[in-house]
């Protein structure tokens, strides 16, 4: 089962451009629960150009292909947390070396 997520969430990193998908999984490493609000003003405060719908489909895509999102509800919004058993999986991938350009994918918390 590792190496399924593990190999799912490196092919969602190698597509990541700007590094709008790091800096969303840096976040979920941060052992909170966050709505999409949430995280589309933290996006926004990192200077990332998105719109809320596009924040939404990122996180929908990061619940139900990749499987490392938890959904709880909160009232009428949901909020997303980073499953347990993957946030070792997750900091391991942010911190190998990018194969294409040989740096870290950086920080993590």
């Amino acid at each position: 089962m590792e190496n399924g997520v593990t190999a799912r969430l490196s092919k969602f990193l190698v597509k990541d451009k700007i590094g709008i998908r790091k800096c969303l999984l840096n976040l979920f490493l941060q052992t909170k629960n966050y709505t999409t609000c949430e995280i589309y003003t933290h996006l926004k405060k990192q200077g990332f150009e998105v719109n809320y719908r596009g924040v939404s489909a990122m996180v929908g895509q990061m619940h139900t292909r990749l499987g490392i999102l938890r959904i709880y509800l909160k009232r009428e919004h949901r909020c997303y947390s980073l499953k347990e058993d993957h946030r070792d999986i997750v900091k391991m991938i942010l911190t190998a070396p990018n194969i294409f350009s040989g740096k870290s994918m950086g920080p993590v918390p």
